[in-house]
């Protein structure tokens, strides 16, 4: 399966995670602990202004069933179970949160050496319908995706983009908000030797004629520590910082400044990850 392209979803992935992947104005804390036998816990804490959320996740692998079970501090439960191979290059995934009773979805992907379709239906009396594919290969694949409302016979999205995909390199295109949005973005590892890749995501839109762009890069000082930044039209300029101060265990400090907001001051957040 190494030459099949990627989803729909991956389509301009690459650039979007160097500028936002990482980014974080709030204070988090994450926990993970995984056991020999299969079983994961995660614990994630986040603080927001004065506002504390946090959620408890339990993930259990066995063979070709995966369950992920997950609770929140508002008591809300959500369930995935995902099942590898059912049939040839198929998985499949049913999850379901409570007390939302309404909330079931089925979601199945087909993964072809020339083809990846994924579709996803919620299980309610009138669910939303979500299909998309793409073709080619992993250097040069073409996809669409469409959502569909069963309720109201109307179309949700459609959305269509095609990727260009080197070593070195990738381009994205996307047509998006059902044509009223393009995007095209760019990545490119400079210098692979020294760690340094820079991106750039430029997008249009038809209806107000407004040009955005965001410029990016991220580069590896060390096998410890990695350094992004990020630049946009809009006038904000972010810095990361991020650091393995032992084995998968990071801490991310993010620093971001409004050169339009005069009076307010840097917005500063930090992530600690651990995982003993």
């Amino acid at each position: 399966m190494g030459s099949s392209p990627a989803p729909f979803s991956d389509i301009g992935k690459s650039a979007k995670d160097l500028l936002t992947k990482d980014y974080n104005f709030d204070q988090k804390f994450t926990l993970s602990v995984v056991g020999s036998t299969g079983l994961g816990l995660t614990a994630n804490g986040l603080k927001r202004d004065e506002i504390f959320i946090g959620d408890v996740n339990t993930l259990y692998k066995s063979r070709n069933t995966t369950v992920d079970v997950k609770v929140d501090t508002y008591s809300n439960v959500a369930t995935k179970v995902t099942l590898s191979d059912v049939l040839p290059c198929t998985k499949v995934a049913l999850s379901f949160r409570i007390p939302d009773h309404k909330s079931g979805k089925l979601d199945v992907q087909y993964l072809h050496p020339h083809a990846a379709l994924d579709s996803s239906i919620g299980l309610n009396p009138t669910p939303l319908l979500e299909l998309s594919g793409t073709i080619g290969s992993k250097d040069l694949s073409l996809g669409a995706e469409i959502g569909f409302d069963t309720t109201s016979s109307l179309l949700t999205k459609y959305n269509a983009g095609i990727s260009f995909n080197k070593p070195d390199f990738s381009a994205a295109l996307l047509l998006m908000d059902k044509g009223q949005t393009l995007k095209a973005s760019y990545i490119h590892a400079v210098d692979s030797l020294n760690g340094t890749t820079v991106a750039a995501e430029l997008t249009h839109r038809f209806s107000t004629y407004e040009n955005s762009f965001t410029l990016g890069s991220s580069h590896v000082i060390d096998p410890f520590n990695v350094v992004k930044t990020r630049f946009s039209d809009n006038g904000k300029a972010g810095l990361l910082w991020q650091r393995e101060w032992r084995p998968k265990s990071l801490i991310t400090v993010s620093t971001e400044y409004d050169s339009k907001a005069l009076n307010a001051s840097p917005k500063v957040g930090l992530a600690l990850a651990l995982k003993p």
